[in-house]
């Protein structure tokens, strides 16, 4: 009777530690897409780490729903293709919801509201009509909010030049190869006009939602992850009223991103 018992118990052991380690073999794996050269909000450090406020909230994110993370860098233009052909999960760069996108992808809470303006040479007075910016060098950023704005405002008034990401952008500013730009002012004063590059140079145009009209940034996932999304963006929400948020951001810049940031300060 002993002997029965003592193999029934081992039977229950050796079934229970194959279901733990069965259990540790398919815990939960989140592949994130992110941009990667975006700085403040993401960039590549010299040793290849990716780093900036947006991975660094992505792992606090992580680690809170007790998942596991990869965070992939790709261009911006190829995140929504990735994510739509399941080679990406989620993507956590800002995204504005433009109507196209919103047609194909979910947005999450936004966890940034950061307006658009021109950036110019000082003492250009430009007005922003198709008459006023006829033959003007524009550079913008391909499959982005900014470019669609302006295809749509200016149409072929205006010289666009397309580049994969922001700091080409910048470094052909000032070299002088282009007129303005249009982008985030949050990322253009933390990344050009307060640096030596943008000296002689400044917003104009005042401000702009190029999103659709509407406000704010998101993370996005596919239509078919609501339950995914959701997670995310309640997690987010505790990183935020516990004040992680800001204690992540201020490693990066000093301006809130957030209304619900005021409560930290």
């Amino acid at each position: 009777m002993t002997n029965a018992i003592s193999k029934w118990s081992l039977g229950i052991a050796i079934a229970a530690f194959m279901a733990g380690g069965a259990s540790l073999a398919s815990a939960e794996k989140l592949v994130l897409g992110n941009e990667g050269s975006y700085p403040p909000f993401s960039m590549v450090d010299a040793s290849g780490k990716l780093t900036g406020f947006e991975p660094d909230l992505a792992r606090e994110m992580c680690k809170r729903m007790s998942v596991e993370c990869e965070i992939v860098v790709m261009d911006f233009k190829g995140l929504i293709p990735a994510l739509l052909q399941n080679k990406l999960d989620a993507v956590a760069t800002q995204t504005k919801p433009l109507p196209e996108r919103k047609a194909k992808v979910l947005f999450g809470r936004p966890v940034l509201f950061n307006p658009d303006s021109y950036v110019v040479q000082s003492g250009k007075n430009y007005t922003f009509s198709k008459d006023g910016l006829k033959g003007v060098r524009i550079g913008l950023q391909r499959g982005s909010a900014q470019a669609k704005y302006v295809a749509e405002q200016f149409g072929d008034a205006v010289e666009v030049v397309f580049y994969d990401n922001p700091d080409q952008i910048r470094l052909d500013l000032s070299s002088g190869r282009l007129d303005m730009s249009l982008g985030p002012k949050i990322s253009w004063t933390n990344e050009f006009l307060t640096k030596p590059a943008g000296k002689g140079w400044e917003f104009a145009g005042g401000e702009l939602w190029t999103g659709g009209g509407e406000a704010g940034s998101s993370w996005i996932a596919r239509k078919d992850s609501q339950e995914l999304l959701d997670r995310m963006s309640k997690t987010i929400d505790t990183i935020i009223a516990d004040c992680t948020f800001t204690k992540l951001r201020k490693q990066y810049m000093t301006v809130e991103l957030l209304p619900e940031e005021a409560a930290c300060r």
